[in-house]
């Protein structure tokens, strides 16, 4: 946005609901919630439609008078996993591009640390109205100002299209950060502390944010959870796009899926992932996790892997929190069907898929000696998304001088019996607060214990602690003593807890994933 009037001094509350905010271009009237001002639907860029579909985002431009911000803006569109398609179908609009934010004390003069959520949802799905994404608690209980946005995913957002810049849904993501840096004052942030933070493929997004060079100087920390270590080649991701295209019987460009409903566009990437295996001969190991969209290290926008990034010095000036959950494989063999069914058959095909290297089997079995195949298959994959990914982060910012904390999440999910562990996604209502709503808060149960609401306070005082002054309140991370905070019912502060496996890995250089055969 252009600068023209300055903030007003103070917010004021205006007749009936709506709470004013005026940022450098153009004012926005909000709600009171619990003690917490909240705007919600604000345009960041322009709608990513017409001829600027598949472009780069655009700067918004502003409006006259105060424009209302109390509802969420419509979400991208979405794949039909966990049923986000039908979620998205009834929205109206195509402002696509919006931020959220929680202020506990809005205006100028606050100052008040940013916290910038980026959701997951594998780069396929992922909007941020969803309950389990609410700022407010953060906001309120943290002092610090919370932030939440939507990104294209899927073929709009991550698609390798001819005419079409790569990486739009990251590229969304520093638009995003340049409305906080001009914009987030008048809301009582501070733009020189901003802390990005994400889970899963948001936490991959972090790492990705880390390596590129339009990203630098928008923000200072960064928290990375379960970073998912997909990261494609353009060859890799055009030749998915190509095939999604040719469920539609069009070519893989900019001009001839332009015309294509964007719900068409997602159901041909869905009915593509459905069916992946059929080509894992050229696309490896995604094939078998149904992965169709990632990061592609284009050599421009991305110009390298994050951990050959940090291993070069890029993140040295920027503090880093990272880690993962114990058990991150678990809900997603429980959504396959495969928890307690797996065989010997298939977990030895999943350890010569997904461990690394030649003798990467072996190692595993020699590694894990009494393992079952449940317990085989949970590792091999656990490790090769995203515990290793996530642990490789962090030695790759201290091996160049940086700093980074390691955390393991390993207090046991009490929703359903108890059978997911600590698993993926765990640490999304333990940080955001949201025990009780959304879809993660069956992990918790029908009514969050006393051990999870001690346990969510004691996370969200970490990540905000960090996002404040850079402390988490543990040690940093260091080669020799490796030392770790585990997030458990009495937690403590160890060494990394998973040391076989990063034995095995040790030696892995988690590499741009190419296509194999063409």
């Amino acid at each position: 946005m252009t600068a023209v009037p300055p903030a007003s001094p103070e917010p004021t509350e205006t007749s009936g609901p709506l709470l004013q905010v005026r940022t450098p271009a153009v004012a926005l009237g909000g709600t009171r919630e619990s003690g917490v001002a909240v705007f919600r639907g604000i345009p960041y860029a322009e709608p990513p439609v017409g001829p600027l579909r598949f472009a780069a985002p655009r700067p918004v431009r502003g409006w006259d008078g105060v424009r209302e911000a109390t509802a969420y803006g419509p979400p991208p569109p979405q794949g039909g996993a966990l049923g986000m398609a039908a979620l998205a179908q009834d929205s109206v609009g195509d402002d696509w591009l919006t931020v959220n934010v929680w202020s506990p004390e809005p205006g100028p003069d606050a100052r008040l640390p940013v916290m910038v959520w980026i959701q997951g949802g594998a780069y396929t799905i992922g909007m941020s109205g969803l309950p389990e994404y609410d700022g407010g608690c953060l906001a309120r209980t943290g002092g610090v100002v919370v932030v939440t946005f939507n990104y294209r995913v899927g073929l709009e957002g991550f698609g390798q299209f001819a005419g079409a810049p790569a990486n739009r849904g990251l590229l969304d993501q520093i638009a995003a950060l340049e409305w906080v840096r001009d914009n987030i004052r008048a809301f009582g942030g501070d733009p020189d502390r901003v802390t990005v933070f994400g889970q899963s493929a948001g936490g991959g997004s972090v790492a990705a944010l880390l390596a590129m060079p339009d990203a630098a100087g928008l923000f200072g920390r960064a928290i990375a959870q379960s970073v998912q270590g997909t990261f494609f080649s353009p060859e890799l991701a055009a030749d998915i796009a190509a095939t999604c295209a040719a469920e539609l019987g069009l070519r893989p460009t900019a001009a001839e899926l332009s015309g294509v409903d964007p719900a068409r566009l997602s159901a041909a990437g869905d009915a593509v992932g459905a069916k992946m295996t059929q080509w894992a001969a050229r696309w490896g190991a995604i094939a078998h996790r149904t992965i169709p969209y990632a990061p592609v290290v284009d050599g421009d926008s991305l110009p390298v892997t994050p951990w050959q990034a940090l291993a070069d010095g890029a993140g040295r000036d920027i503090e880093l929190v990272v880690g993962h959950t114990r058990h991150e494989q678990r809900l997603l063999t429980v959504l396959d069907g495969l928890l307690g069914q797996v065989t010997q058959e298939q977990a030895a095909n999943t350890l010569r898929v997904f461990a690394p290297g030649e003798d990467g089997v072996r190692r595993y079995l020699d590694g894990f000696p009494g393992a079952s195949p449940d317990e085989l298959h949970e590792l091999v994959q656990s490790d090769w998304l995203f515990r290793m990914p996530s642990l490789h982060l962090a030695e790759a910012q201290t091996a160049a001088g940086g700093r980074a904390h390691v955390y393991e999440l390993t207090w046991t999910a009490p929703g359903m019996d108890g059978i997911f562990g600590a698993c993926h996604g765990l640490d999304v209502p333990l940080v955001l607060g949201n025990l009780d709503r959304g879809q993660p808060a069956a992990l918790i149960g029908e009514t969050p214990s006393p051990e999870a609401e001690a346990l969510s306070t004691r996370m969200r005082t970490a990540w905000t602690a960090f996002a404040t002054h850079g402390d988490p309140g543990w040690p940093a991370f260091a080669p020799e003593q490796r030392l770790v905070q585990l997030f458990d019912t009495d937690p403590t502060v160890t060494a990394y807890p998973e040391e076989t496996s990063r034995r095995i890995w040790q030696d892995h250089v988690f590499p741009v994933l190419p296509l194999m055969d063409r």
